[in-house]
């Protein structure tokens, strides 16, 4: 039903599906029409949290099918996160409750006005949805770190959590799947997830509950940028069949295996812990500044 995909980090590359985060994209999607027409009552603008987060789903999974479908190459890859972002400026325009100011370390408080929509909100999209995308290709690490990350904002969010519910109990069962190898979510999978914790973390305001728990996803694209446009070269683990292991340093992959040995899952379980202690840091400093 799936097509399927080299599994290149295990014995004899056998072939998996690939491409079972559409699952994701419409049963959330599901969800979140019939949460909206259930529970949402009128709001100013006649906007919606539950549509809203629905349509950016969709958006986020159809850029990532466009992608699976036509192999983009990064340097196009990178900007459809943009398109993406337009639902969401759209709808948030409408919603007076979003703050247009940023708190900015050592600087202060800035309003950005109009262009918090127009620039702002496209940044933090492209940002999520780009770094969530390039730290992937071991089994597991595209689906458990982004679970993470959506679990942290669902615990600062209040009753907002209830428009996670549904997609992090789907995302959670593809990640078990994905962890085991038996599957690959695929671009449409990671572009769904990053937009969904994009849009909901400016739908919600946990715009730096949400920088801060993708602390080590910045950290993996700063340095595979970095020495892709200053010294021409890419990040690569070789698989001698067994464990992973790497000559250079140019992502948080290589950094971890660096002459360090290490099975596939060792691997994704360190990334797991770094990406639960940014989310947990994120989720303390948002309760300390709440209460």
């Amino acid at each position: 039903m799936f097509p399927k995909a080299i599994d290149y980090h295990k014995p004899g590359k056998p072939m998996v599906p690939t491409g079972l985060g559409v699952i994701y994209v419409i049963i959330s999607a599901l969800y979140l029409f019939t949460l909206h027409l259930l529970y949402e009552g009128p709001v100013e603008g006649g906007v919606f949290k539950a549509l809203t987060l629905a349509v950016c789903i969709l958006f986020g999974g159809f850029m990532g099918l466009l992608d699976d479908w036509m192999d983009l190459r990064w340097r196009y890859k990178a900007f459809l996160p943009l398109i993406a972002a337009l639902p969401l400026i759209a709808l948030t325009f409408k919603l007076s409750y979003i703050r247009t100011s940023i708190l900015i370390p050592l600087i202060g408080i800035i309003d950005f006005g109009v262009y918090y929509y127009f620039v702002i909100i496209p940044l933090i999209v492209t940002i999520t949805t780009n770094t969530i995308n390039q730290l992937g290709g071991l089994n597991g690490l595209e689906t458990v770190c982004p679970a993470i990350v959506l679990i942290g904002l669902m615990t600062c969010s209040g009753s907002n959590a209830l428009l996670l519910l549904v997609p992090l109990i789907v995302w959670i069962i593809l990640a078990i799947y994905n962890f085991s190898g038996k599957i690959f979510v695929g671009n449409t999978g990671s572009f769904a997830i990053g937009m969904t914790l994009a849009a909901f973390a400016i739908i919600t305001d946990l715009k730096w509950s949400l920088m801060i728990s993708i602390t080590p996803f910045i950290f993996n694209s700063s340095i595979i940028l970095l020495n892709y446009f200053i010294f021409r070269t890419k990040a690569n683990v070789s698989f001698n069949g067994n464990r992973l292991i790497s000559d250079h340093r140019r992502s948080l992959i290589t950094i971890i295996t660096y002459k360090r040995p290490m099975t596939e899952k060792q691997v994704v379980i360190t990334i797991a812990v770094l990406v639960a202690i940014s989310t947990m840091a994120a989720t303390l400093i948002h309760l300390l500044i709440i209460h």
